[in-house]
């Protein structure tokens, strides 16, 4: 019910129009009302529905014999023209105007019950996002947790620093390994990776005493911190281009980049 309906059912244009106290405009109005809006109709067979109950329940029955009795009148005495006389409209008020109020009753019931609906649907929009802002704190947090835990690792005396750079095949390439015996940690930071074609890759592997084990793939997208295998007996760090995908064994004619570790 729109606030259009609902403004033309307080006007008490319905219960006027029926005691036929509506001017021509009104009477208009109330008309095309009734013949548009599904509501208004409702309404208007309302109001004559209790006014038609409200005027039997204060009938009173005549007593018996009388319409003999006016009978006999008329016939000894000559009929005299009289104006019909105005009903008593009391009671037709009484019942339009209890009529009104139960339909401005339910047209208000029916505004806050929409109000009460668009209220909760607002609040179960705060709850989510609230709900998401502490996701989203919490996930922050722990990436603050884990930047934290690699600052310490980094600045840790422990912690070794070994800068690799490319050879004359990847002039571009640098990345530094992180490298903590005592934690037995080793962590590597791409710096950049010249790129390759589609079907290639770089892979970092650790050279032992006689043979190289992978560490895994390289990739430019991932510019940051990165955890890597640590090999307590590796002597040197060493990065080669390999099939896309990565190798199960190193490509050493391929090598880019080697530092020793001792």
């Amino acid at each position: 019910m729109n606030e259009k309906i609902i403004t033309f059912l307080n006007s008490g244009l319905l219960d006027k129009y029926l005691l036929g106290e509506t001017t021509s405009d009104e009477t208009e109005m109330v008309e095309s009302y009734i013949s548009r809006y599904p509501e208004v109709q409702n309404a208007y067979n309302t109001l004559q529905f209790n006014l038609e109950v409200v005027a039997k329940s204060n009938a009173v029955e005549a007593p018996k014999g009388i319409l003999n009795n006016i009978l006999d009148e008329l016939d000894e005495k000559p009929v005299v023209k009289l104006e019909p006389q105005k009903k008593t409209k009391g009671w037709f008020k009484f019942g339009i105007a209890a009529s009104v109020a139960a339909i401005a009753f339910a047209a208000t019931t029916y505004v806050f019950y929409n109000q009460n609906l668009k209220l909760a649907k607002e609040n179960q929009v705060v709850v989510d996002e609230l709900f998401d802002l502490r996701s989203d704190i919490d996930k922050n947090n722990l990436m603050l947790d884990n930047v934290m835990r690699q600052l310490l690792r980094l600045n840790n005396p422990e912690t070794e620093k070994y800068i690799i750079k490319g050879n004359e095949r990847a002039k571009d390439l640098k990345t530094v390994a992180y490298i903590n015996p005592k934690e037995k940690t080793s962590m590597i930071d791409v710096v950049s990776l010249p790129q390759l074609p589609e079907e290639q890759c770089y892979q970092i592997w650790a050279e032992l005493q006689d043979k190289m084990v992978s560490l895994g793939i390289l990739n430019e997208a991932d510019r940051k911190l990165k955890n890597i295998p640590y090999l307590e007996d590796a002597l040197a760090l060493s990065i080669t281009i390999e099939p896309k995908g990565g190798n199960q064994t190193a490509s050493t004619d391929n090598s880019v980049a080697e530092i020793d570790l001792h």
